[in-house]
Formats: C-alpha cells, structure tokens, sequence
C-alpha cells in the first residue's frame, strides 16, 4: 500500500511554480494566468469540503435560535445571551464563553499529536491520541455543566437584564447534552482532517443539519416546548453527528490502520494531552472573549432586548462569512506544507498569495449580498420591525469588518514561515505550522543546518524567554528583539519525544558562527 505521507512532490509541477519555459525565457501572462487557475483549482478542491463543514456544523445551533427568536425579542435575546453561535468561528455567546469555545479548543492537541504521529507513521498512535482527547473533554464537560447550573445568578451578579438571565439560563441547561456531543465530535474532525480526509465530513455535517431543523420545527411548534424545544433539538443533532461519523471511523476502511479499537493504553496519553489542549483552549476562548463581550456589554445598555439581538445578527452574520475563509486557511495549511514537503520554496509562497486574494474575493462577496438583501437576511432572525430599522446602518460598519476578517481569517496565527540560511548551502526550507510532516522536516533542517530543534507545540508562546536565550547567540535580528512575537520555540535536543527530532550537524560553537535563523510570524 502506498505510503500517504510521502508527498515529496508539489501538488503542481516545477514549471507551473516558477514561471519559466524550457528555454529558461519568462512565460507570457497567459501562462501565468494558467498557473495561478491551477493554484486555484489545488485550494478549492480541499477548501470546499472544509468550508461546507464548518457552515454546516455552524448552522446547527443558528437554526435553533432563528426558530427561539420568532416567539419574540425576549426569547431572541435570551437564546442569544445563552448561545448563538459557536464551533471554529468568532462567538458571541455564554455558551461560547464557557463551554463550546473550550471543547474546540480542548481538540487542538490532536493537531500536533495526531500530525506529528501521521507523519511519523505512528498510525496506531491516533487512534490512541483520539480517545485520550474523548476522555478529556468528558472530564470537563462534567465540571463545565456544573458551572452552567448556576448561569442565572452569575448573569444576574454581572447586571444583566433579569429577564433575559432567566430565559438564558434555561436555554443553557437544557444544552448541557449537546456539549458532550460537541466535545467528541470536535476531536473526531481533527482526527480526520489531520489524515487529510475531509470529503466525507461534509455528508455527516449537512444531514445532522438538515435533521435539526426538522426537529427544531416539531418541537418549538408542534410539540409546543416553545422556548426550550430549541436548545433540545441542537443537542439531539449534535449527537446524531457525533454518533453518525464515529460509527463511520470505526467501520471505514480508510481508519483501518490508524483506529485499531478501544484500548485502556488512552489513559496513560490524557497527561500528554492536557499539556497541549490546556494552553489550546486557552487561546481559543481569549480570541473568542473579544467578540462575545460585545453581546454582554449590550445587555447592559437601555433597551437590552433591541441591542442584545441586534449585536448578535451582527456578530453571526460575520461569523457565517468567516466558515468561508477559516476553509480556504486549512486547505493554504495543507497546500503549504505540501509544497514544502517537496523543498518547493515559492510554490509556498504562491499558495499563500492565491489564499489571501481569494480570501478576499470571497469576502467582498459576502459583503456585496449583505448589502443588497440585508432586509431578508434580519428577517430570518425576527420579525421585529424596529430591529429590521435598527440594523439598516450597521450594515456598512458590519461589511468593513467582514472585508478585513476575510484576510485576517486565513493569515491569523494560521501560517508560520521560517526561512534558515546558512554560509554553507544556498537552500532555504519553509515550514508550515500544521504540516503534517513536522518530525521529518525538523530531521532534514538538522542535517542540513546543525543542531536546530523546530517545536510546534501549543503552549511554546509561554516559553519565549527560553527561545531567546537559547537563540541571542547565533540569531541576528534587525534592532529589537522585542518587536517580534514568536510562539515556536528554538532549543537544542531537550525536548520530550512526543515532539522530539534528533538533530546532528554542527557543533555549537560552530552554530553560533555559521547560522542565522530569520523567523517571521504573520498574525496581523
């Protein structure tokens, strides 16, 4: 059987990357336009799936709140205080806050435990690493439903409106199950996606949808739960996605080597798990704070359930136009460090910039549609007429911000580029964060480049005094060191073996002389 991580060629050829004929003349700009379709044709072709999945996955608890919001402003504003939105996007929401933010970021370990064991062929290891990540969010969701108990008098101790406390704290309770299901499901998408399966995710994200909407109908107006038919029916659609596609790993032929079975073996993984998944959700729920305090701050200016509800369309209208370019961010992951894989420095570089022009054709898109049916799109979230009012000018300040989140969604902490040149050679490497490759790439760089250690690791950012004590000496910078922010760290052989890669070449006072490391970190 052919081995899959070993995709040493570029997924586009020599020729089509560097923009020469044989006779070594520049192409014409037919040529070139050729080269940037086919650029285009390699990213879509793993973005779509992707994009699809997370819209999907997203709409899950949208659809729910669209059928809350028209039983009135308060219920609107009381689902939107308790959970709007969520899953991989910016939120706005307690639930978010809380819980969902959390489990997504809980099941960022398998990002680099499950890459780096792919890579190394380490097949049976994800399996293992899958379950231990299963365990783990079990714990918390355990401790997180405790805390989601008692989300009324916390609402009520920040001075939130004391009605919409208690419609969200009703909401919340009875979505207690459905963070279970989020939690599993979310580490089973990493396992898959770090195997560069993808196709599959988007059947098993689009039927539980589709599901969701007829259970939400049945039970907010048929079966007349009102209210809380809801948050019942987002919880028995998140199970039956998580059940669905787990059912499909274990019985797939494509999981045969990488998911052996349940094996005990798990637990003693949940320690090494933890040391990254910690850090991980960490950052995700800062990155998501930033939006759901908007929500929060609302609740606390007069007419709570206008501005509550109106600050919630705004932030799930662009957080619907993110899932667009938070797709086309891992299929630039995979595409660069494909090329990288291959030593094709500038088919890298031409894969970021077709990501980030799409990126933002994409997104004056969504801005174009908004702008001419913004009338129809509040209408899907309330029938209220001072709120249709109310959002008109928004609009604009709304479409600003989706046109710069569009780049900012496929550049943010997404793409790590390291270029290393050194007096000996004139090669220079690229390495890509979420290559699936790390252990192999660090190995060649230490052949080629003496004793230098690349680790990827979640909680790196928290180690950059180390980095720059162990750098000061052969690193040279412009003027500061300060002025970068670095979150990889840099070390000789010191490092667990989970993110280990033996280095040999030069010896240290060697290093110090001969290599010069320039690490750029694109987060704008």
């Amino acid at each position: 059987m052919a081995d899959p991580t070993n995709t040493i060629t570029p997924l586009l050829d020599d020729h089509e990357v560097g923009g020469d004929d044989v006779g070594g003349r520049k192409s014409s700009s037919w040529v070139q336009k050729v080269i940037e379709l086919e650029e285009l044709k390699a990213q879509i072709t793993y973005a779509l799936p992707m994009i699809f999945t997370n819209l999907f996955i997203y709409c899950i608890p949208l659809t729910s709140v669209m059928f809350a919001s028209h039983l009135g402003q308060l219920e609107l504003a009381g689902a939107t205080l308790a959970n709007l939105s969520f899953f991989d996007s910016t939120a706005n929401s307690w639930a978010t806050a809380t819980g969902f933010a959390f489990m997504t970021g809980l099941s960022g370990a398998l990002e680099t435990l499950c890459g780096q064991g792919f890579g190394a062929k380490s097949y049976r290891m994800l399996g293992i690493h899958l379950q231990s990540s299963c365990i783990v969010s079990l714990v918390f969701t355990i401790l997180i439903s405790i805390f989601w108990f008692y989300t009324e008098p916390v609402f009520g101790f920040i001075g939130q409106d004391p009605n919409i406390s208690r419609q969200a704290a009703l909401y919340i309770k009875y979505q207690i199950p459905g963070l279970l299901a989020d939690g599993f499901l979310q580490s089973i998408l990493r396992f898959c996606q770090t195997q560069s399966i993808v196709a599959p995710l988007v059947i098993f994200s689009f039927v539980p949808l589709v599901i969701n909407i007829g259970i939400a109908y049945v039970l907010v107006y048929l079966a007349g739960l009102g209210f809380i038919g809801a948050p019942i029916a987002t919880s028995i659609s998140l199970w039956i996605a998580f059940v669905s596609l787990g059912t499909y790993v274990i019985c797939s032929d494509k999981f045969k080597e990488t998911w052996t079975g349940f094996s005990l073996e798990s637990f003693r993984y949940v320690v090494i798990n933890l040391t990254l998944s910690l850090p991980s959700a960490a950052m995700v729920c800062l990155e998501y704070w930033a939006f759901e305090i908007l929500v929060f701050l609302a609740g606390l200016l007069p007419n709570p359930e206008i501005t509550t509800s109106l600050v919630a369309i705004c932030v799930n209208t662009e957080s619907i136009s993110y899932m667009l370019t938070y797709g086309l961010s891992a299929a630039a992951s995979t595409r660069v460090s494909n090329e990288l894989g291959a030593e094709n420095v500038e088919g890298a570089k031409k894969a970021t910039s077709v990501t980030v022009k799409l990126s933002f054709v994409l997104g004056l898109g969504v801005v174009l549609a908004l702008l001419v049916g913004h009338d129809g799109w509040v209408g899907l979230f309330s029938n209220s007429r001072v709120i249709k009012e109310e959002f008109a000018p928004l609009t604009f300040f709304l479409a600003a911000s989706i046109t710069l989140d569009s780049i900012q969604g496929v550049l943010s902490g997404k793409i790590f580029y390291f270029l290393l040149n050194t007096k000996h050679t004139k090669n220079s490497t690229f390495i890509d964060r979420s290559s699936q490759r790390v252990r192999l790439a660090a190995r060649r760089l230490g052949y080629k480049f003496g004793n230098v250690l690349f680790n990827w690791n979640a909680y790196c950012s928290l180690l950059w005094f180390q980095v720059k004590v162990v750098c000061q000496g052969f690193v040279d910078w412009y003027d500061n060191w300060d002025i970068l922010p670095m979150f990889v760290t840099h070390a000789y052989d010191s490092f667990p073996e989970v993110d280990k890669a033996k280095c040999f070449g030069l010896k240290d006072h060697e290093t110090m002389d001969e290599i010069n490391i320039i690490i750029v970190f694109l987060d704008f």
